[in-house]
């Protein structure tokens, strides 16, 4: 009886295994894209989907692990310290999520007149404390808008644009233009939630220590 080679390694009370479907890697959504900060500038990374077209998701997961922190509390009449004049959905989100952690409040301003004289003409116990600007976000023209609030609030308000990697010229433009900082995308992405705790929760427990 000829032996096919298929059967090699086969004997007495040994059975062929067969090898299952592997299971198959696909790329990021959008949505897990946000909520975990990978963004264009960020290493390429995957979510393991399982044969049957389920899928292993970290936020629903994360909700039944011990070590997930509850939201901090936000004051209700706390004024707004961050101001951000971004459109991109997937900083949107990023944003949003991280200062929800941090009870941090957040606006996302428009380039419309009304926001920036909102803005400007805020009390002063009002005042914000960081504008962000998205450099390549023209709605809003942040060459423009940037020497006003410079020229309004002085050094007491700090001004942070990003951009994307080698827009040498357009960082340039951002420094004379009045910006304290300008940074990739992704150096802004790591250092979000620093800046956030710095400016916002920090004015949070000044106002708390004050005597009523």
């Amino acid at each position: 009886m000829q032996q096919g080679s298929n059967m090699a390694g086969s004997g007495p009370g040994k059975r062929k295994i067969k090898k299952g479907p592997r299971a198959f890697v696909g790329p990021m959504d959008h949505s897990y894209r946000a909520a975990n900060g990978n963004i264009e500038d960020g290493p390429p990374s995957t979510i393991q989907i399982s044969g049957n077209g389920g899928g292993y998701y970290p936020d629903a997961h994360a909700q039944h692990t011990s070590h997930t922190a509850a939201p901090a509390p936000v004051r209700e009449n706390a004024p707004t310290r961050i101001f951000c004049f971004i459109e991109d959905l997937f900083f949107l989100a990023k944003i949003q999520e991280t200062a929800r952690k941090l009870g941090v409040k957040v606006e996302f301003a428009k380039g419309d007149k009304e926001s920036i004289a909102r803005i400007i003409e805020s009390p002063e116990g009002e005042r914000p404390a960081l504008l962000v600007f998205d450099l390549n976000n023209p709605s809003v023209k942040p060459m423009t808008l940037i020497p006003k609030f410079k020229s309004k609030f002085k050094k007491t308000v700090s001004i942070i644009g990003f951009l994307h990697h080698l827009q040498g010229d357009l960082k340039l433009k951002a420094i004379e233009a009045g910006c304290d900082t300008v940074m990739p995308r992704s150096a802004f992405s790591q250092s979000l939630p620093n800046l956030l705790r710095r400016y916002g929760v920090e004015e949070e427990e000044e106002y708390s220590q004050q005597p009523a």
